[in-house]
């Protein structure tokens, strides 16, 4: 098996851990908004927006160096001979 796929599945093992373990209510409190729900599902929504926000930046910044890499080909070298 790859490493990071070890590796991640340890860190998702271990955050389900967390998660189980932490199941009081609490408040969430938001600008104006206050939001009672229990802290296992405050939790895995924080992480989930997480691997969202991270998928899609690692997407943004994947197109971003290949857009740099198509402007870097246009580019031609003049050779005296």
């Amino acid at each position: 098996m790859k490493p990071k796929l070890i590796i991640g599945a340890i860190l998702a093992a271990l955050a389900v851990v967390f998660i189980v373990q932490n199941t009081t209510v609490m408040d969430l409190r938001f600008l104006f908004w206050t939001l009672s729900m229990s802290g296992a599902l405050l939790m895995f929504l924080i992480l989930a927006v997480g691997m969202i926000l991270g998928w899609l930046l690692h997407g943004s910044f994947k197109r971003r160096t290949n857009r740099s890499n198509v402007k870097g080909d246009d580019v031609t070298v003049q050779t005296t001979t």
